[in-house]
């Protein structure tokens, strides 16, 4: 076992107000790193062009406080573009990623093939050519390039345990944003990397991203933390809260004068009111 201590972190994008999903995955993390005598991080990560609004930051602190968290905050993606570029060059130089100009709806068009993450991307760039993006491509990962190269690997989630990584059910996934400095899956990888964290808490609907951030972190020789993918929070359709289909912003309960610490421990208990 290591000696290590152990380190979790709740990693939130300025793109919108946190909800309850998001107090649940800040909860989760905090509570297992309380527990363990660990460490808790929070990482802005905000570096989702014009949908970022950086004010927004200050109101997931205030979120966080009046939750009764604590935390110690780690520099933002913003700061890390560096590293984003030297690890997508190495992997450029190594043939394992190949510019892509398609566009949504280009990829839409062509015949379906439906992985864990919805419709794949089929690979219609990849012979085209060699080398780093130009303007208006983005960078794909050749998944079988990277197999080829990785071998057998495996990750381990403290719910269902040892896991082969295999990300062929996501497709050549986007490794760097034709609009943004990179994709969520290399930003993610690194940043966790780079803050020493050991065990990943997200929620459910993260898990087959894992196979891939397990390839990167095989390829990039990263350290491998161990997951834990919590359960979501639904709404009263049985879908899972999200910024995009307006799910009711913690913030409003705050200021409408809730007690934060009697709403941690309702989400704790799974038993709370969704609000409106």
């Amino acid at each position: 076992m290591s000696d290590l201590p152990l380190v979790t972190r709740f990693a939130p994008s300025p793109n919108g107000h946190l909800h309850l999903g998001h107090a649940l995955s800040a909860i989760v993390a905090h509570d297992i790193a309380k527990a363990a005598n660990g460490r808790f991080l929070m990482r802005i990560e905000d570096i989702d062009g014009p949908r970022s609004h950086p004010e927004l930051a200050d109101e997931f602190r205030r979120d966080l406080e009046w939750l009764g968290l604590e935390w110690e905050e780690v520099p933002a993606q913003s700061t890390r573009l560096d590293s984003y570029a030297e690890a997508a060059s190495d992997l450029v130089e190594r043939g394992l990623l190949y510019p892509c100009t398609c566009t949504r709806k280009e990829i839409a068009s062509l015949p379906k093939r439906t992985g864990a993450d919805g419709i794949e991307f089929p690979g219609s760039c990849r012979d085209k050519c060699d080398g780093a993006a130009g303007e208006g491509a983005a960078l794909r990962i050749d998944v079988e390039r990277a197999l080829a190269e990785v071998g057998e690997i495996v990750w381990v989630d403290e719910k269902i345990g040892s896991v082969v990584a295999d990300p062929r059910a996501l497709g050549d996934v986007v490794i760097m944003r034709k609009d943004l400095p990179a994709s969520y899956n290399l930003a993610v990888t690194l940043d966790d990397a780079a803050d020493g964290v050991t065990l990943v808490t997200r929620g459910e609907d993260l898990l087959e991203t894992t196979h891939i951030h397990r390839v990167l972190q095989e390829l990039l020789k990263l350290p491998v933390p161990t997951w834990h993918h919590h359960e979501l929070v639904l709404d009263e359709d049985g879908e899972k809260l999200a910024k995009r289909r307006g799910s009711p912003p913690l913030s409003d309960r705050r200021k409408a004068g809730e007690d934060g610490l009697v709403l941690a421990e309702q989400v704790r208990l799974r038993n709370f009111e969704l609000g409106t």
